[in-house]
């Protein structure tokens, strides 16, 4: 008798990890040696292994040709993947009108992180932004939009934002340049209300925001803005998504992965601390107002 697939999702990963992760366990390899293989982080093998999320297509069939997993076996386990990618109705999905398909898988994996680092250069990160900033930033990113498509975006910002307030597991990092704190992003009463809400935001106890300042040169522009994700337990990131002249890139191979990781932690290690950098707002702040 064929084995049965669950109906739920959830379920249906579960079942899969559960099977791949015997599989794995019968050929005495480890997640990192998986990873390697297939061509993607431990984090996301570890991931795929216990149901939390769900295998790609390209992942499918590499971990098949990895098992040698027989025909027969194939089938149910198809069955499963397939079953396990059915997504079930998500607070997003009501902006799929304005959203591409590239945003919802960033904005799937900041819902499901434990920590987000995001690196800006030119801008205050998204989930630390005001609505007027927000609108600004967004009426010049997306000029071909209307009032409408602006207005769903900036509240599809504003819902993002929710979970800094709401889950206090949720670690959030982030880096930014002085450039950041200079621009006045929708004109200065605009951004001196952004500086006071950094402030503000910056005395949650799961909020860690570093200045580099403009003496740090080159230093603080080694790079364009990054986004990485990282899971409970994990020091190294899942999946990460970089700003690109072409647009953004997602990335969650091993090796972009850890230079990634490496290039946040050289971030970090040339910005301000927590106190100069907060320092540092309070003075822009000081001088907008004074302008």
């Amino acid at each position: 008798m064929a084995a049965t697939v669950p109906s739920s999702p959830t379920a249906a990963r579960k079942a899969f990890g559960a099977d791949i992760r015997r599989r794995r366990d019968d050929r005495d390899l480890t997640a990192a040696e998986v990873a390697v293989v297939i061509g993607c982080s431990t984090s996301k093998v570890t991931r795929i292994e216990t149901g939390q999320r769900s295998a790609n297509p390209d992942d499918f069939e590499a971990l098949m040709d990895l098992f040698q997993v027989p025909d027969t076996d194939r089938t149910h386990l198809e069955a499963l993947f397939k079953r396990g990618r059915k997504r079930t109705t998500m607070w997003w999905d009501a902006y799929g009108d304005v959203l591409s398909s590239k945003y919802v898988e960033f904005i799937r994996y900041e819902h499901e992180a434990a920590g987000v680092f995001d690196y800006q250069v030119v801008y205050v990160p998204a989930l630390l932004q005001t609505e007027e900033y927000a609108r600004a930033v967004t009426g010049v990113g997306f000029a071909a939009l209307g009032p409408d498509q602006i207005d769903s975006l900036v509240e599809v910002k504003m819902r993002r934002q929710r979970r800094i307030h709401e889950d206090e597991d949720l670690r959030f990092s982030g880096v930014i340049t002085q450039a950041a704190l200079e621009f006045h992003v929708g004109g200065r009463v605009v951004q001196a209300a952004q500086l006071r809400h950094l402030r503000a935001m910056m005395e949650l106890p799961n909020i860690d925001l570093r200045v580099i300042p403009f003496s740090k040169g080159a230093d603080g522009t080694q790079t364009g803005a990054f986004s990485t994700f990282t899971n409970e337990g994990q020091e190294s990131p899942e999946a990460a998504f970089a700003e690109a002249v072409t647009g953004t890139v997602f990335v969650d191979d091993a090796l972009g992965l850890r230079r990634l990781h490496r290039l946040s932690t050289y971030l970090a290690g040339a910005a301000l601390s927590a106190d100069e950098s907060l320092d540092l707002i309070e003075q822009t702040e000081r001088k907008l107002a004074s302008a």
